[in-house]
């Protein structure tokens, strides 16, 4: 009598069962990272509507809502210099259905301004994808004395402690701009910290700070001459304002106080989504449109690797943490 022949499965069947039972069994993503995204995905912006972080998350959220498939969303959970929507998304489910969008200072900045976080940004979060360099412009009220950033200089050094310059916010990249100015031609004037850029740049337009770094969202004031551009706070001109020189050109040597906005996702997020989200945002920002729409912020588009944003990350974390240490801020 012969014997009954087993029932075998060939290679590929039993690999694939095999995988999706190792899949059961450990709870791992594999099913749900292949099904992404099956519903809509929010994006925190960890500051204020009308900002930076905000406009570029909503100028990126339509043609990337495109791309998936499914609602890009967006909501506004400022404070704490970023951190509350930092932390939020921190401790979101890393299901890639909750992002971050933020400038680089909630990772590289605030670790350095605060003694104690509710959360590491760098063990909580991981980077996605860059979206944009942000430059800072230094800007003058009209009634400052001054043409250039050498008169500039000469009249803060003959009024020492009279001048004042708002910001953001404590350890914000205007702030730290200024303080790197101050730091390198050896200068002293008042901070006045403020709740958003916005609020800094109505006080400077009524006359009320002497000056501003600002994140760009005063280029329109520059441009009708209801503000006075001294200069770009990079390494590079701006291709809005070619004829105005940067700090480094004006005497302050390697003066960059840019930074960079990007997307971030909690820690534990499936690399396929991570990647997917990379490819899409980084296919955007390679149009033209986008990179127009950037560039009238006062930005230009960054596309590149997840690697390099977190890269980006650790370079800006020694550059603005040498800056804190050496001026003495803090933020508690």
């Amino acid at each position: 009598m012969k014997k009954p022949i087993p029932f075998l499965l060939n290679a590929a069947p039993r690999r694939a069962l095999l995988a999706l039972g190792l899949a059961a069994l450990l709870g791992t993503p594999l099913a749900h990272a292949q099904a992404w995204p099956a519903k809509p995905v929010k994006v925190v912006v960890n500051f204020a509507p009308g900002g930076a972080a905000d406009q570029i998350a909503r100028a990126i959220g339509q043609p990337l809502s495109e791309a998936l498939g499914q609602p890009v969303v967006i909501e506004n959970r400022g404070g704490a210099n970023g951190n509350i929507g930092g932390e939020a998304v921190a401790k979101s489910a890393p299901d890639g259905y909750t992002l971050l969008m933020s400038s680089g200072g909630m990772v590289s900045v605030n670790p350095h301004l605060y003694a104690k976080m509710a959360f590491d940004p760098a063990k909580d979060l991981v980077p996605v994808a860059a979206a944009a360099r942000i430059a800072v412009y230094l800007m003058a009220k009209p009634a400052l004395p001054v043409a250039n950033v050498q008169e500039f200089v000469q009249y803060m050094k003959a009024n020492p402690g009279k001048l004042s310059f708002g910001s953001p916010g404590t350890g914000s990249s205007p702030h730290l701009a200024a303080e790197m100015m101050k730091s390198q031609a050896g200068l002293f004037a008042v901070h006045v910290p403020y709740r958003g850029a916005a609020p800094a740049l109505q006080d400077l337009l009524a006359g009320q700070l002497d000056f501003f770094f600002d994140p760009g969202i005063g280029l329109q004031h520059a441009k009708s001459g209801r503000l006075k551009l001294l200069a770009v706070g990079s390494l590079k001109r701006s291709p809005l304002f070619p004829d105005v020189p940067t700090l480094h050109e004006a005497g302050l040597k390697n003066f960059d106080a840019d930074t960079v906005f990007g997307f971030y996702a909690p820690a534990g997020t499936p690399a396929e989504v991570i990647d997917r989200l990379n490819r899409e945002i980084n296919k955007i920002l390679q149009t033209k449109a986008m990179q127009d729409r950037l560039v009238a912020m006062g930005g230009e588009a960054l596309p590149g690797s997840a690697a390099q944003f977190g890269a980006r990350a650790l370079d800006d974390s020694k550059r603005f943490g040498a800056i804190i240490k050496a001026r003495g801020i803090s933020a508690d």
